[in-house]
């Protein structure tokens, strides 16, 4: 996926809910969110902490919250996308531009700005496991400075994927093919399933 400079480019990439996409911007920007690009997506921020997300998939789009566990969900409006795995972050999934409520949607927004301001979020857990790398991609990163910087900036989940993709090999041949298979992905910052997630 190119990379994504402004929000204009990023409701481009998906015409079919641009229309939409355009709705859900107009009522973040006239917050006192600071609109910003992170992860190749807008981003709103406050004091430079995430607040919320504008997000499009093939079948989707919606607002992802960062510490959506907090806000009431009245509306019952509120999924977690990756059960098991995040755990402060909420989606809005929406399908259609008919599905939005502006007013509703408004006051979700409102909600994840004071949650904000109080301090309301789920702070890491300091005692997350260090991320295992096997001698095999070890061996890979010491030999390329520029793998070794590439995997360095990924996501600890990323990290975490490549290194069990390439542990969970039993024969050495398949850990030489997974080896050569993720070494351009981590080049480019691509996660191992990102392909899967849109």
């Amino acid at each position: 996926m190119e990379k994504v400079t402004s929000v204009e480019a990023y409701i481009e990439l998906h015409p079919h809910f641009s229309s939409a996409l355009h709705v859900l911007r107009n009522i973040l920007i006239n917050t006192e969110l600071e609109e910003t690009i992170k992860w190749n997506a807008p981003v709103y921020t406050l004091n430079n902490k995430n607040v919320v997300g504008l997000s499009a998939f093939k079948q989707h789009f919606g607002l992802w919250f960062f510490n959506g566990i907090f806000l009431k969900d009245d509306h019952n409006l509120l999924i977690n996308a990756q059960e098991y795995k995040t755990k402060a972050l909420r989606q809005m999934r929406f399908k259609s531009i008919d599905e939005i409520d502006k007013t509703i949607v408004l006051n979700y927004i409102k909600e994840a700005i004071d949650n904000q301001k109080l301090g309301r979020v789920l702070k890491p857990d300091k005692n997350k496991k260090e991320i295992a790398i096997p001698q095999t991609l070890k061996n890979s990163l010491d030999k390329d400075e520029a793998l070794n910087n590439c995997f360095e900036s990924l996501t600890p989940y990323k990290q975490r994927e490549f290194c069990e993709y390439i542990s969970s090999a039993k024969r050495e041949t398949t850990l030489q093919t997974r080896l050569k298979k993720i070494i351009p992905l981590i080049l480019q910052g691509i996660g191992l399933n990102d392909r899967y997630k849109k």
